[in-house]
């Protein structure tokens, strides 16, 4: 089957500032929607709805809660070659980055 040889990459986003409210503490990926889904969600489903089951989701900024989300909520059968998993890229706002230095 050739889903076997696919491989996704989800984009994680960045800073979201628009979404500022919501993503004071988070990643935009990880705003809340429907209770406890995340916008991450939405693609992770699509691929998993379309039998592709190699997932890759690269993450940039505040992707604490992101990545304890995804390692919660994803889990395949030992016998399956499916993954969802994180590439981290860590970034945080400039401001947080001086006051960590002064520290």
């Amino acid at each position: 089957m050739i889903n076997n040889k696919v491989i996704s990459i989800i984009l994680g986003g960045g800073q979201g500032s628009r979404l500022y409210p919501l993503t004071e503490a988070r990643s935009k990926p990880a705003v809340p929607i429907a209770g406890k889904y995340r916008l991450v969600d939405i693609p992770i489903s699509n691929c998993i709805n379309s039998d592709i089951k190699r997932i890759f989701v690269l993450t940039q900024f505040n992707s604490a809660s992101l990545n304890r989300h995804i390692k919660n909520t994803y889990h395949f059968s030992f016998f399956s070659s499916g993954f969802v998993d994180v590439l981290a890229a860590e970034q945080t706002p400039r401001k947080q980055n001086l006051v960590s230095r002064d520290c």
